[in-house]
């Protein structure tokens, strides 16, 4: 499980920018990570008694929990990666700006953490998690127009949105999960729910990194195909950049196209966080559709024979 798990954080963390296989230690650990994976495995599923019983994911609101955990790791995760990236890469934010920009989706979370626990003992922890979710998605669904000019004022609705429903859904989740398991397998079951919450921080940095290259690098084919360097537009651009850098006499051309390719490179980049944000939307939406499959918990959360 140590081979499994410690070689697929190291894949999953450093694959994107070692152009995965290609890399000699990341093929090595990929390895290390399949074969562990395995007989982990076959000796959890096999052995009377195992270190880590896997069984508990039998139940069908522990399953789905740990799914709902799972991708609630890529949302927490994912976007306190996403904001301050875009802060840094295109707005070229110093990282007491980033904090400073920031810092409202903390003190959402912090001031919606006393109503979101006075609201659990009140509402249908289903109900809890689709507001949560549903607002989590228009968070995300309000950050899919990024243009290179966002700053605080743009970011701060979507931040409050992020922090006041990723706290509501965070505490039904663990009601949902536990809720309906018996006494005997709460504490071995605890463990595998906390671990699907971090797996799924980890592979969700991990696709949005791949998403992000690969997206990047498709809208800047197609804006160098669209804006070439004999277009109309392009030389127009170019034209303009040139009289503008004037004071570097002859370099004035080539620095002029260096310009326009940084300025499409911006907008590919840009465009990528829309589509990761895109994804984002429809994969808490999927979330909210899936709710009515679990079975709400009881009152109390994990009974036992009484329940």
């Amino acid at each position: 499980m140590a081979a499994f798990l410690g070689s697929m954080e190291y894949v999953l963390e450093e694959g994107p920018s070692k152009d995965w296989l290609d890399d000699e230690r990341i093929a090595l650990l990929t390895g290390i990570m399949v074969i562990g994976g395995i007989v982990f495995f076959v000796r959890a599923f096999t052995r009377k008694n195992p270190v880590v019983d896997l069984w508990a994911f039998k139940n069908r609101n522990f399953a789905f929990g740990s799914a709902f955990s799972f991708c609630l790791g890529i949302g927490l995760y994912g976007l306190t990666y996403l904001y301050p990236l875009y802060l840094a890469r295109v707005r070229g934010f110093s990282a007491l700006q980033i904090g400073e920009t920031m810092f409202v989706s903390g003190v959402a979370m912090l001031l919606t953490a006393p109503i979101a626990g006075r609201l659990s003992s009140k509402l249908d922890p289903r109900v809890m998690m689709g507001i949560g979710f549903a607002g989590i998605a228009v968070a995300t669904w309000l950050s899919t127009g990024f243009t290179a000019d966002w700053d605080f004022w743009e970011l701060f609705w979507p931040q409050i949105f992020r922090g006041v429903f990723m706290m509501i859904c965070m505490i039904p989740i663990n009601n949902i999960a536990l809720g309906t398991l018996p006494p005997a397998e709460m504490k071995n079951a605890s463990g595998l729910f906390n671990l699907t919450r971090n797996l799924g921080g980890a592979v969700g940095l991990a696709l949005i990194n791949q998403i992000m290259t690969n997206r990047s690098d498709l809208h800047f084919d197609r804006l160098r195909d669209a804006v070439n360097i004999t277009s109309s537009t392009a030389m127009s651009t170019i034209s303009g950049m040139e009289h503008t850098l004037s004071g570097l006499g002859s370099n004035a051309h080539l620095a002029a196209i260096s310009r326009l390719t940084g300025l499409a490179q911006q907008q590919s980049t840009i465009m990528a966080f829309n589509d990761i944000f895109d994804l984002l939307t429809v994969l808490f939406l999927v979330l909210v559709i899936a709710l009515p499959f679990v079975k709400k918990p009881a009152a109390q959360g994990g009974g036992g024979g009484g329940h």
